[in-house]
């Protein structure tokens, strides 16, 4: 088969699509010839040399696809060869076949083609797991979502809205944030022009955030944990905006709040199961009746992966960027 590879790491330029070996499900893992998969930034941390996948993991970048079984491995049971399904990986899905562990496969939702469904095993999994299964936002809380544009935040809007909470977002330009509004979000905060703590105080009456959920880890630590509410939880999925930062206790211990740090990828095989579990019992429904859609910017020939990575690193999208066999 062909898969996208990374000879040495490097800029975009550094993804090449080359031949390599067919993978061969073992036991409880089927194998999924890949229609479409989707871009992360995870994938371009690895390109860089900064990420590399969790022992016993394909080298080759992709954290999600959709695609057609092509083959059972032994143990496997409630599903068949021709299934049309969408799966969380580990690695893989920039080639153009990809081993899954069975408990990590989803099927196609309802009204959803099968390139679209790349769009969602990953941003799905993450905001249930940190906003739902972590955080336990509940039904009239605000949740704050940094990156509201992005795929991840596309999602928590919408997730969060379909329980009742109140939404706020930031972004970095007027588009982005009309679509957030569009989308269902209640505050829209432009960070290049306002700041956030300002705004969430006066958009709560000072009560401020219960869940934040943060892409951008040290440099918003301090920032986030003021904007808390009582009883606050940061949920923090990303490090973009770097991976050191002062933490003012006394400010936790004052507002009763948590912070907690997941990432998805490297977490074991039962764990991503549990979460993929929960995303189907609670999530593919709220697709299914139209209450969420995945939001996909644009789809790139997955040869050309490059170009799709240039757009994530321009910033220019709004939610997923899906590559296509």
């Amino acid at each position: 088969m062909y898969a996208i590879t990374i000879p040495e790491p490097g800029g975009p330029e550094a993804l090449v699509w080359a031949e390599v070996p067919d993978p061969v499900p073992g036991e409880g893992e089927v194998l999924v010839e890949v229609v479409a998969s989707a871009v992360n930034r995870a994938d371009l941390l690895q390109r860089q040399g900064f990420y590399n996948p969790p022992p016993g993991a394909s080298p080759y970048p992709g954290l999600e696809c959709a695609g057609r079984i092509t083959a059972l491995g032994p143990g496997v049971s409630g599903w068949a060869v021709g299934d049309e399904v969408c799966a969380l990986l580990s690695g893989g899905g920039y080639a153009e076949q990809v081993v899954v562990p069975a408990g990590q496969l989803l099927p196609v939702p309802e009204g959803v083609d099968l390139v679209t469904a790349a769009a969602l095993p990953e941003v799905t999994s993450t905001v249930w797991s940190n906003v739902f299964m972590i955080a336990h936002l509940r039904p009239g809380e605000t949740l704050l979502a940094h990156g509201g544009s992005s795929g991840i935040g596309t999602m928590a809007i919408q997730l969060a809205k379909a329980v009742g909470a109140k939404v706020a977002v930031t972004a970095g330009s007027k588009e982005k944030l009309e679509f957030c509004g569009e989308l269902g979000a209640d505050v829209l905060i432009n960070y290049r022009e306002q700041d956030f703590v300002e705004e969430i105080e006066r958009a709560t009456d000072g009560a401020g955030a219960d869940v934040i959920l943060d892409n951008m880890g040290a440099k918003y630590l301090d920032r986030n944990v003021r904007s808390l509410a009582v009883n606050g939880r940061l949920a923090i999925i990303g490090m973009q905006g770097g991976v050191k930062g002062e933490l003012n206790i006394a400010t936790l211990l004052n507002k009763r709040a948590a912070v907690t740090a997941t990432s998805l990828r490297a977490r074991p095989a039962a764990e991503k199961a549990s979460i993929v579990a929960a995303v189907r019992e609670h999530v593919w429904p709220l697709i299914g009746g139209g209450h969420v859609r995945p939001i996909v910017d644009r789809t790139v020939p997955m040869r050309d992966a490059a170009a799709a990575h240039r757009v994530l690193e321009e910033s220019g999208h709004i939610g997923k960027v899906l590559l296509t066999r």
